[in-house]
């Protein structure tokens, strides 16, 4: 089932013609098209180390590859820092072969993903994730800044989308209860300046081998940002005993806690309604997501 309005197919047949085509060293190399709970890309496997990412939805081809180009470099960059294995970039491919836009190839890390292996009551897996996301705030962000897009900027900025998230879940979620929460959480202040961030540590881009942090995906977005974007993994992946393991190894006082927990939301809310057709685990982590933010919440905020 599709996702997305603007969905292109990507078959075995289109990325094996692609390989013969561009890279030819690669072909004959076993190819599998990955069941996947990712709404970006489609993820397919070639051999033992390689995997590909195929943007999923429609867009010029020139602005996809300049976006391949921009999470290359960032992806790069955070295997630098990172003291987990990360996926390494090592092509670009051209549009050909019935698909449409440029295509990236990285290095295939093995491990379950968390959506299949939850590790959510894992201590020793927080605090992994908080070694994690303390090597990314340690590294330099060279002057650079926030770049508006997506979340990690100003809560503030969300209130259309917002909006729309709470007409579209009308029947699905305590839409009245959730309204009051976000009029909570827009209005928390931002005190601190950008760190680097990964900015999506959702289940489907976190690998887990035993109880530990195998690996993470998904870093083309490193970048600078609210501190508190990468707190959303505490909401998305932990139960409450190691996601207090999680902020004391961070420090994480009152306010920062409080914007991880708005960014979370904010996440939460779009994929609820979303993919509740066409992604049911990816619905369902929001749900989840939502109820823990609830259950810690000892009064949610009156008003509208």
């Amino acid at each position: 089932m599709t996702m997305h309005d603007d969905q292109v197919d990507v078959t075995t047949d289109i990325v094996a013609a692609l390989i013969q085509e561009q890279f030819p060293d690669w072909s004959g190399k076993p190819i599998h098209l990955l069941p996947s709970t990712g709404t970006v890309n489609a993820v397919v496997r070639i051999g033992n180390d390689l995997s590909a990412r195929f943007p999923l939805r429609l867009s010029d081809p020139a602005e996809t590859l300049a976006a391949l180009e921009r999470e290359a470099r960032a992806s790069a960059e955070l295997a630098q820092v990172s003291p987990f294995p990360v996926p390494e970039p090592i092509a670009v491919g051209r549009p050909g072969a019935g698909y449409p836009m440029p295509w990236s190839i990285q290095t295939w890390l093995p491990g379950t993903v968390a959506f299949d292996a939850d590790p959510s009551g894992s201590d020793a897996f927080a605090g992994d994730l908080a070694a994690f996301i303390s090597a990314l705030r340690a590294a330099d962000t060279r002057g650079r800044l926030f770049s508006g897009e997506n979340r990690g900027g100003v809560l503030t900025r969300h209130d259309e989308w917002m909006a729309k998230c709470f007409e579209e879940s009308e029947g699905l979620l305590d839409v009245p209860r959730l309204r009051r929460l976000w009029s909570h959480f827009r209005e928390l202040p931002r005190t601190d300046a950008d760190v680097m961030c990964h900015g999506d540590l959702i289940p489907g881009n976190v690998l887990v081998t035993g109880d530990r942090l195998g690996g993470v995906l998904d870093t083309g977005g490193f970048g600078p940002a609210d501190p508190a974007l990468d707190l959303v993994s505490a909401w998305h992946l932990l139960q409450s005993g190691p996601r207090d393991v999680l902020r004391r190894a961070l420090a994480c006082d009152d306010l920062e806690w409080e914007r991880g927990k708005a960014w979370a939301f904010e996440q939460a809310m779009g994929v609820v309604w979303y993919y509740v057709e066409t992604n049911p685990t990816m619905s369902a982590m929001g749900r989840r997501t939502l109820e823990r933010i609830l259950d810690s919440m000892t009064v949610v905020p009156a008003g509208s």
